[in-house]
């Protein structure tokens, strides 16, 4: 049963689109959505055709979600910085009518893939939707985070880039991010079945440039050139993730 990860969406929906298209073409049997499907330029639209999927799908939350809930609920976000509260607020109107849904979504979610055995699907860590971590975190960092974890993979998002690497006994993938990578833009994914298969698609980035930019999003000019069109490289962004983690 093969099953696609789809992580950090964030309303990119030309992204999503044209994921979904590699994941039929996979053979996949079964979509896990992990976690900060919005904010973003298109949430509504993200969350129609996730619903609407030809393919069984489950959902665990991402901090991103939470926060759009929180301001559903009538709260401020306050673990996001303030230049960013204007898109939680914006996005949270967009799914009106959608807090029980974005509610009923669980932080982890655990299952027995054939080939691969039990794995673990959580947004950040089993313990937090925020923690950051990457390739190059320190193995006497990253240990603590996956203790008490029983199954023998764990696979996370949060941070938009991809790795697979060990804590402790624990094998932990970072699916990437479908809507916001760093690095080479594209479209990043996961898909476990026999192996643990991290993919990237393509698409047209410009057409989903122009798409995003005709959207009321807050800073839809700012994503469509730095999300989109000109991600952040690899090495600034781990390197500005490296005062973030856990010391």
């Amino acid at each position: 049963m093969p099953v696609a990860a789809l992580y950090d969406i964030h309303g990119n929906l030309p992204a999503l689109e044209a994921v979904l298209g590699d994941v039929r073409r996979a053979g996949a049997d079964l979509v896990v959505v992990g976690g900060d499907v919005v904010p973003g330029p298109m949430p509504r639209e993200c969350m129609d055709v996730l619903l609407e999927l030809d393919l069984p799908a489950r959902f665990i939350r991402g901090n991103g979600d939470r926060s759009v809930l929180e301001v559903m609920r009538g709260m401020e976000p306050a673990d996001v910085p303030e230049p960013f509260r204007d898109v939680i607020r914006w996005s949270a109107r967009e799914l009106a009518g959608r807090e029980d849904l974005l509610a009923g979504w669980p932080p982890t979610l655990e299952m027995e893939i054939g080939g691969i055995g039990e794995v673990l699907f959580c947004h950040a860590t089993p313990r937090s939707d925020t923690e950051i971590f990457t390739r190059l975190t320190p193995d006497e960092r990253l240990a603590p985070l996956f203790e008490g974890v029983e199954t023998p993979l764990v696979t996370c998002g949060h941070t938009h880039m991809q790795f697979d690497r060990t804590a402790g006994r624990t094998r932990v993938v970072n699916a990437g991010s479908v809507g916001m990578p760093f690095g080479e833009p594209g479209a990043y994914w996961l898909l476990l079945g026999d192996t643990v298969d991290l993919r990237r698609t393509p698409y047209d980035l410009a057409a989903a440039a122009a798409r995003i930019r005709a959207t009321a999003y807050p800073q839809a000019e700012d994503f469509a050139a730095n999300n989109v069109l000109r991600p952040l490289s690899e090495e600034k962004v781990l390197a500005a993730f490296t005062h973030a983690e856990p010391k």
